[in-house]
C-alpha cells in the first residue's frame, strides 16, 4: 500500500547536445529508453532537466526539438500525466541570454494540489493543463533564468552556461528545482597541471555564486532546493594520470602549434599505454575507468559537501560515451571519464525525503548502473543503449507531502559551512576574478538584477499563456539601458544619451518605470560585474 504521506519523484538530468547532432540515429533511442524508465518506476512527478538542447547549431535542429517534445508529451507512458510544464530557452540569436537549457515537468493526475511560484508577482499559481514555453522565454514569470558572466569562464570566448529555476508547491510541500550547466575542461593538458585546475576553480566560483544568490534572495526567500544538471565535474586529472602511468616513461610529441602537442606514456617494451593531448585522453584499456579505483579522484564536490548532499555513487562515469549505437558502453578517447552529471540536494531539501523504503523494500535494480538505498535510487539510464556522449543520471526518491516550507540555511550559515574546508577553499579561491583590463587588480563584485522589458506593441496586453503552447519566437528582443553599459567600467550611456554612473540604478529604474506603466514581466536574471 502506497504511503499517503509521500509521493514518488523521478529527477533526471541529461546533456542531449550529441543526440540532436545525430537525431536520425539517436533521438528515438533516447526517447524510448527514457519512457521505459518512467514506465518501470511510475513516479507521481517527473522533473527532466536538459542541457545543450538542439546541439551546437540550434537553428538546424529546431524541428527535431519540436519532435522530441511532441513525442514525449503524446506518449502512452505519460498519458496519466495531465499537468505538463515545459521551458525551452531557444533564443539562440541572443548572445546575452541564450543558455540552451530545457526544463520539463510532468505531474500525474492523482496529485491533489500543484502550484508554481510567480517570480514577478511573488504569488502561487495553480498548475492546470499543458503549457509549453519555447523561443524567447525571458518574460515567462514562472521561471528564473540566468546566464553566467564571461568572467567565470575566462578560457571560453563564448559560453551558453547558466541556470534555470522553477518553484513548486506539491500537496503542501515547497521546493525549488534548478537546472544548471557549468563550464567544461577546455584542455586535458591544462587540467592535469595541478589540482584544483583552473577549470575546477571557475566551476566552483559559478556554483557557489548561484547558491549564494538563492540564500540571499530576500524577495522570494530561500526554500529547499534540488539542483541537478551538467556540472561538468571532472576527476583530478593530475592524480589520475599519475595513477595510470606508474612505472611508465613519458615521451613528449612536439608540434609547431603548442596546443596540438601530445604526451605519450610507454611501458618497458616501448608500447604506448596512454596518450594525452588537448582533446585526447587515450588509454589502451578504456574499461579500466569503470573500476572502483577512479572514485577516489572524484574530488570536485568535496569542498561543498557541507552545503550539498548527494547519494552515494556506484555507477560508472556518465561521460564521455561513444555516440555510436553499436558501442553503447564504450568511452571515447577524448577526455578522462568523469561523473559530470549530478543530482544534488540542499540541507533543507534532505528533510523532505521520506526515509522509509517504498513498500518496505528497495528498488529491484541491482546492476552497477544505480545505487539503491532506503532513501532512493541513484543511477544512470541507458547502460546498454546509446544515449549520446552523456548518460542521463536519475534519482528516484519519495518526497514527503504537507511539509509546508522548510527553512533553508541562511546565507551566513552557507558561508560558514564553506569555511570548514579551509585548505581546499583557499586553494580554489586564490585566483579571484579581476576586471577585464587586468591592470588595476580591482576585484569584481557580481550583482543579480532583473530586467523588465517594455510591452510589445503588437501584444494583446493580456499576458496570458495558452493551454497548449506559448511560443516566444515572435517576441521582440528588448535592449534596456543597462544592456548598453560597458562591462569594462562602471559608467555608460543609456538609450537617451544620459550618462549612467551606477549599473544597479539603471536596472532598478528600468524595472520601476516598466512596473508603473504595466509593462510585460520578466523573470530572467543577468549577472552584472562591477568593480569595488
Amino acid at each position: 500500500m502506497e504511503n499517503p504521506g509521500s509521493l514518488p519523484f523521478l529527477l533526471v538530468t541529461a546533456n542531449v547536445g550529441s543526440v540532436f547532432e545525430d537525431p536520425s540515429r539517436l533521438l528515438n533511442i533516447w526517447i524510448q529508453e527514457f519512457l521505459s524508465n518512467v514506465a518501470s518506476r511510475r513516479p507521481a512527478f517527473i522533473a527532466l532537466h536538459l542541457q545543450e538542447v538542439g546541439g551546437k547549431t540550434y537553428e538546424k535542429s529546431m524541428e527535431y526539438v519540436q519532435e522530441f517534445i511532441k513525442k514525449l508529451c503524446e506518449s502512452a507512458e505519460l498519458a496519466d500525466y495531465n499537468r505538463i510544464r515545459v521551458y525551452l530557452d531557444e533564443d539562440y540569436n541572443s548572445a546575452e541570454h541564450f543558455t540552451a537549457l530545457g526544463n520539463l515537468y510532468f505531474a500525474i493526475r492523482t496529485i491533489d494540489s500543484l502550484q508554481m511560484w510567480n517570480f514577478l508577482t511573488h504569488e502561487w499559481e495553480t498548475v492546470e493543463g499543458k503549457n509549453i514555453h519555447t523561443g524567447n522565454i525571458e518574460s515567462v514569470a514562472s521561471k528564473e533564468k540566468a546566464k553566467f558572466p564571461q568572467q567565470f569562464f575566462p578560457e571560453c570566448k563564448w559560453s551558453r552556461k547558466g541556470f534555470l529555476r522553477t518553484r513548486w508547491s506539491l500537496n503542501g510541500s515547497v521546493f525549488d528545482l534548478v537546472n544548471i550547466h557549468l563550464f567544461h575542461d577546455a584542455s586535458n593538458l591544462a587540467a592535469c597541471e595541478e589540482y584544483p585546475s583552473v577549470y575546477c576553480k571557475s566551476r566552483r566560483r559559478a556554483l557557489v555564486h548561484t547558491l549564494e544568490r538563492f540564500h540571499q534572495d530576500s524577495v522570494n526567500q530561500a526554500v529547499p532546493y534540488f539542483v541537478f544538471g551538467d556540472f561538468n565535474f571532472r576527476c583530478d586529472t593530475e592524480g589520475v594520470v599519475k595513477k595510470l602511468t606508474e612505472d611508465l616513461t613519458m615521451h613528449r610529441i612536439p608540434h609547431p602549434k603548442s596546443d596540438n602537442s601530445k604526451v605519450q606514456y610507454r611501458d618497458s617494451d616501448g608500447a604506448n599505454v596512454l596518450t594525452l593531448g588537448k582533446k585526447e585522453f587515450n588509454h589502451h584499456d578504456q574499461s579500466t575507468f569503470k573500476e572502483s579505483w577512479l572514485r577516489q579522484f572524484d574530488r570536485e564536490l568535496d569542498s561543498l559537501r557541507s552545503i550539498l548532499h548527494e547519494y552515494p555513487i556506484t555507477f560508472p562515469p556518465s561521460y564521455p560515451y561513444e555516440e555510436d549505437p553499436g558501442q553503447p558502453g564504450s568511452y571515447m578517447s577524448t577526455r578522462c571519464p568523469a561523473w559530470c552529471d549530478r543530482i544534488l540536494i540542499s540541507p533543507a531539501a534532505r528533510k523532505l525525503i521520506d526515509d522509509e523504503r517504498e513498500n518496505g523494500k528497495t528498488s529491484g535494480m541491482t546492476t552497477a548502473a544505480a545505487t539503491s538505498s532506503a532513501k532512493g535510487t541513484y543511477g544512470i539510464m541507458g547502460e546498454v543503449v546509446c544515449m549520446g556522449d552523456h548518460k542521463p543520471v536519475f534519482l528516484n526518491v519519495r518526497i514527503k507531502t504537507t511539509q509546508g516550507t522548510h527553512r533553508e540555511i541562511s546565507a551566513d550559515e552557507l558561508r560558514a559551512r564553506l569555511q570548514e574546508y579551509d585548505d581546499l577553499n583557499a586553494r580554489i579561491s586564490d585566483e579571484p576574478s579581476r576586471c577585464a583590463t587586468g591592470g588595476s587588480g580591482l576585484i569584481l563584485k557580481t550583482h543579480y538584477v532583473q530586467i523588465t522589458p517594455r510591452q510589445s506593441q503588437d501584444s494583446s496586453g493580456s499576458g496570458s499563456v495558452s493551454d497548449e503552447i506559448c511560443c516566444g519566437r515572435s517576441q521582440t528582443t528588448i535592449r534596456t539601458a543597462a544592456a548598453a553599459v560597458d562591462d569594462e567600467d562602471s559608467t555608460g550611456v543609456d538609450d537617451g544619451g544620459v550618462e549612467v554612473d551606477d549599473v544597479d540604478t539603471v536596472f532598478y529604474q528600468q524595472n520601476q518605470t516598466a512596473a508603473a506603466v504595466g509593462g510585460a514581466a520578466c523573470s530572467s536574471m543577468i549577472f552584472r560585474e562591477t568593480t569595488v
